[in-house]
């Protein structure tokens, strides 16, 4: 049992205080270990994560899924455009000039801490998250009833996080963080996840109701379900047609995977607009495992991977 589960099972529930602060102090442990570990210590602690979850040894020296390659290449392959393009702020520029800052979501406020933001000036109806990690994102749908106390913790242990030092995403490390307010624009928003691999789209998943009961449908470019998932989501229950833009949609991600490898480019249709979600390099921290497996091998095989990388990197680097 994590100390997570510990304090919400025993103590507290996650939005105390004192849980808030002893789960900080628990981040503040790992981040300082993990931050002073070696390549071979990092690949010893991610094998043992990954043999825990899949049951199965990691390949480091010839990686073959999708995951592997995954796990080899956000250790060893972070780059200042993968860290750009991560920066949830930074990319709007990159966003800007590659497809027109109309496909990005309008901005009220970029603040470099929480007391920065004036609270009576924000609309009754707002989005607050921030640009360096995931997970951060609180919906607020009536701020009279919100919790500034509350709020103000929760992104004071934000702003803190380093993804680098969490799961080992190196192009994470050094992102300034931020805080970002948007405007509210609902809370049932399908977002639509574009696989790409050598410069090419493949397949695009939707996710459904996330903040409820979250479900994903996975489909090529031609709209055909395919028969492989994440995890345990499942299908939508309901036929899903694709969105009237989906042409302009694919167009548009072509444009952004350009000269990657691999890359995961998120586009939401919102009143029938299109706006940039964010560019993912490292799905699901490469711990989400792929439904059946053999297509773990199959989407693996879509990605051209230069595994002399790694042999470089350790012969002239003990630790990142």
């Amino acid at each position: 049992m994590s100390l997570k589960q510990f304090v919400k099972k025993h103590i507290v529930n996650d939005s105390h205080p004192f849980f808030m602060y002893l789960w900080q102090k628990h981040l503040d442990r790992m981040y300082d270990r993990h931050s002073r570990m070696s390549y071979a210590e990092i690949e010893a602690e991610i094998s043992r994560q990954y043999r825990r979850m899949f049951g199965r040894t990691l390949n480091w020296d010839n990686p073959q899924t999708y995951n592997e390659k995954i796990h080899v290449s956000k250790v060893y392959m972070p780059s200042p455009l993968k860290t750009r393009l991560a920066d949830k702020v930074a990319v709007r520029e990159w966003i800007t000039e590659k497809i027109g800052s109309e496909y990005l979501i309008p901005l009220i406020g970029v603040y470099d801490s929480f007391g920065e933001i004036d609270f009576d000036g924000l609309p009754s109806q707002f989005v607050i998250k921030c640009n360096h990690d995931s997970g951060s994102v609180t919906l607020v749908k009536d701020k009279s009833k919100v919790n500034r106390e509350y709020l103000r913790r929760k992104y004071a242990t934000h702003m803190k996080r380093n993804f680098a030092w969490m799961g080992w995403e190196m192009h994470y490390r050094d992102i300034p963080p931020k805080i970002i307010v948007e405007p509210y624009l609902g809370d049932a928003i399908n977002d639509y996840k574009f696989l790409c691999f050598n410069s090419k789209p493949y397949y695009c998943w939707v996710d459904f109701d996330r903040f409820t009961n979250h479900k994903r449908n996975m489909y090529n470019l031609d709209w055909e379900l395919q028969p492989f998932n994440q995890r345990d989501y499942g299908n939508y229950d309901k036929p899903v047609s694709p969105p009237e833009c989906f042409d302009e949609m694919k167009a548009i991600v072509e444009k952004l995977c350009e000269g990657f490898d691999h890359v995961r480019a998120d586009l939401y249709v919102i009143n029938e607009r299109i706006y940039f979600g964010e560019m993912t390099f490292a799905n699901g921290n490469g711990f989400e495992e792929i439904i059946p497996e053999e297509w773990a091998y199959n989407l693996g095989e879509l990605w051209p991977f230069d595994t002399s990388v790694r042999r470089k990197i350790l012969a002239e680097h003990s630790r990142p």
